[in-house]
């Protein structure tokens, strides 16, 4: 059975009252015509009120002074400015609230006259949404820096009384307690807080109710604080388990080539933009009988200080080798490159070359790399030059 006109007016007419969004329509001198329950609501007028009315009662200032500016405009050169284009704009209620809503403006053609529609959706809860997270944001930020200057000048009080100790046992013995401690409050007063911290950005990326680049860009920076903060506890803690013997090879025989592509996919995917790890193996031979762990972590460093010291676009090379049961690692960069005068240092605790400027770092990294390397009998050495790059060469085991 076909359906009456009188039926699909009712029909329309019932689905713009129930509309959950505002709904108004007005004509093309800006006259509103009506005005649906939903928009009643949200602008807090009865129907009765604004029926007749200009739109620009529902406007504040600057708007307010301009729509019908705007509306004539439109007519004359039926260029859009919001028309059949979707937007967020501020609403005026009746009792002088400004509140934010998204607009979509249609014109249509009834009964050879035009009048707009406009479709309005409240967005008062997303804005305050996205402040109390804007300001949680802030908030987790200030913590971070709070606790990234406790443990910068924890490290400087270190590093200063690294300096004016002698060369006396007791002085030593002195300051080896002082590291002890610190690397022990360091454990214990750092992770904890750092971990919640790290959780929290988390949750914030995750329940964020709508794509905003601030909050996104806050809270990679929350996490990249959190990153460096935790790998300098790790360096610390790496430091002083070497110092106090704790740490003994294993050796066990493994595929140092699946170790090596393992090591590539992962440090691939925190290499910066345009940055190419590219790993080859050469001989015959793949297995080999050494303390993969500890190889693993060596490699892992040394790639890492690749990508910090290396620009985008830059390749890094990996390279393994079995020749004559000797196991042979190579990693070049093509980075800033360590200057001459620093060669003699370079393995030395808590030295950092002098061009490394901002890049975050502890200068253990390579001081932990080299005792590993010893640890498992072989040797380390390296070629480097100003803006030239840096070679590293692991040789497993020393030959007599």
């Amino acid at each position: 059975m076909a359906t009456s006109s009188s039926d699909n007016t009712a029909l329309v007419q019932a689905i713009i009252q129930n509309a959950i969004d505002g709904i108004i329509t007005i004509d093309v001198r800006g006259i509103i015509e009506s005005i649906n329950p939903a928009a009643c609501d949200l602008f807090g007028y009865s129907s009765q009120e604004v029926i007749g009315q200009n739109i620009c009662i529902l406007m504040p200032s600057p708007d307010r002074d301009h729509h019908d500016q705007y509306l004539a405009r439109y007519q004359q050169t039926r260029v859009p400015h919001m028309i059949g284009i979707g937007r967020e704009v501020k609403g005026l209620k009746k009792d002088g609230v400004v509140f934010p809503f998204r607009l979509a403006l249609s014109e249509v053609q009834l009964a050879g006259r035009i009048i707009y529609t406009g479709f309005i959706h409240d967005l008062s809860r997303e804005k305050e949404a996205e402040e109390q997270l804007r300001q949680h944001s802030i908030e987790l930020e200030g913590l971070v820096k709070e606790r990234t200057k406790s443990l910068q000048k924890s490290l400087k009080e270190l590093q200063n009384a690294k300096d004016t100790v002698s060369n006396s046992l007791q002085k030593e013995i002195d300051l080896s307690q002082l590291k002890s401690r610190f690397v022990s409050m360091a454990s214990h007063e750092f992770r904890t807080p750092l971990s919640s911290v790290q959780l929290s950005a988390s949750l914030i990326e995750r329940y964020a109710l709508s794509e905003n680049p601030n909050i996104t860009k806050h809270v990679n920076k929350i996490k990249s604080a959190v990153t460096n903060l935790t790998n300098i506890l790790n360096d610390f803690l790496l430091h002083e388990r070497l110092d106090a013997g704790k740490v003994e090879p294993s050796f066990t025989r493994f595929n140092v080539v699946h170790l090596g592509e393992e090591v590539t996919e992962e440090m691939q995917l925190v290499s910066k933009d345009g940055q190419d790890i590219i790993y080859q193996h050469t001989g015959v031979e793949s297995e080999y009988k050494l303390d993969p762990y500890l190889l693993k972590n060596c490699i892992i460093n040394l790639i890492s200080n690749a990508i910090k010291y290396s620009g985008e676009n830059t390749f890094i090379e990996f390279n393994t080798k079995i020749e004559g049961n000797v196991l042979t690692v190579v990693i070049k960069d093509y980075g800033i490159g360590i200057p001459e005068k620093d060669h003699a240092q370079l393995f030395e605790p808590f030295f950092r070359a002098h061009n490394t400027g901002t890049i975050p770092g502890t200068g253990l990294g390579l001081h932990i790399v080299r005792r590993y390397v010893m640890l498992m009998n072989g040797s380390i050495t390296f070629e480097s030059n100003i803006n030239n790059g840096t070679s590293v060469t692991f040789t497993f085991p020393v030959q007599p």
